[in-house]
């Protein structure tokens, strides 16, 4: 039986009704899959942090907030669109300039947060790398106590936000640990020290007497003639960390007094090696003694450009000496 006219026109209406939904539907899904990679206006990179816990909304909002996306709408529908909305993660993360909606929703499907990274050079004390490590950005925790001297490893260390102080320690701590593993086996033969502790030692010393990469092998030998021959090592940076208890360095020139101080790390009065490292040396001082350059050399002293030089009797030395001094006071003279 023919169906009634006004119910034909009703099922037509429907049926145009669903074709132009379908068709709307089919219209904004393909919108959103092309402004989807569309990339952003943005001129420059915007880090953004995705905090825990956070929906597809909220962090569609964080990201147009910083400028990462152009609309929020987009980038929620089309991680809908994905089937991605529950796989998200939270962290920092970096969107490049140009990164379009996809792009931010790969990056932050990946995981991969944006890496810090904190320098601690060389020669530097407990104290200072405390001081470092509580101004780290992104850095969490409080740095709590410092492991003592020579126990750390200068090194450029990559964190992530959120990690804490004490990891970063217990990473530095691990590095020297395997350093002193890789390389104590390599020592040279007939050193006049035993134990990796007292190599570490020497290590701080030569680490904070120079600076230059050549002069550390034979700086190390002078000392390593010295211990030899039972003479102190007259260092001046262990008279220093004697005053300053190497909270930092010393603001003014080393006086009589401090040489003649009687305390253990100073080695114009007591022969032999401080009971402990004075600062945490890298890699190449501690390669250096223990492999030290064979030298004749006894002495050594400042020769104006950075480096030193060197001799092998007191005579030539103070003879090295008086004309570091002639130099100082030329300098200061030319001083304003």
């Amino acid at each position: 039986m023919a169906l009634a006219k006004p119910f034909r026109r009703v099922l037509i209406g429907l049926a145009a009704l669903i074709f132009a939904a379908t068709a709307l539907l089919l219209a904004a899904w393909l919108y959103i899959d092309l402004a989807f990679d569309s990339p952003n206006e943005a001129g420059t990179a915007h880090i953004v942090l995705i905090a825990p816990g956070s929906g597809v909304w909220q962090i569609a909002e964080a990201l147009y907030e910083a400028g990462a996306v152009d609309d929020p709408n987009i980038f929620a529908a089309g991680v809908w669109q994905s089937g991605t909305t529950g796989a998200l993660k939270a962290g920092e993360y970096e969107f490049p300039a140009g990164t379009t909606p996809r792009q931010a929703m790969e990056i932050i499907l990946s995981g991969k947060s944006v890496q810090h990274r904190l320098t601690v050079p060389e020669g530097l004390t407990s104290a200072q790398i405390g001081r470092l490590l509580a101004d780290a950005e992104a850095l969490g925790g409080e740095v709590g106590a410092i492991p003592p001297e020579g126990t750390l490893l200068p090194e450029t260390y990559f964190y992530r936000r959120g990690d804490s102080r004490a990891q970063l320690l217990a990473r530095m701590q691990a590095g020297m640990v395997e350093l002193i593993a890789e390389l104590w086996p390599r020592r040279a033969p007939d050193l006049p020290f035993e134990t990796p502790e007292e190599a570490l030692v020497l290590a701080s010393i030569v680490e904070k007497e120079t600076a230059v990469a050549v002069e550390r092998r034979k700086v190390a030998g002078v000392f390593v003639n010295r211990l030899r021959r039972s003479m102190r090592l007259q260092s001046d940076p262990t008279v220093i960390f004697a005053v300053t208890g190497g909270d930092g360095p010393l603001a003014r020139p080393l006086s009589k007094a401090d040489l003649a101080l009687d305390n253990p790390y100073n080695t114009y009065r007591h022969k032999g090696l401080p009971p402990a490292s004075i600062a945490h040396p890298g890699r190449e001082s501690l390669a250096a003694v223990l492999d030290p350059e064979a030298t004749d050399a006894l002495y050594f002293v400042a020769d104006g450009n950075g480096g030193h030089v060197f001799a092998a009797t007191l005579k030539e030395h103070n003879k090295n000496v008086a004309r570091w001094r002639r130099l100082q006071k030329e300098r200061a003279a030319t001083e304003p």
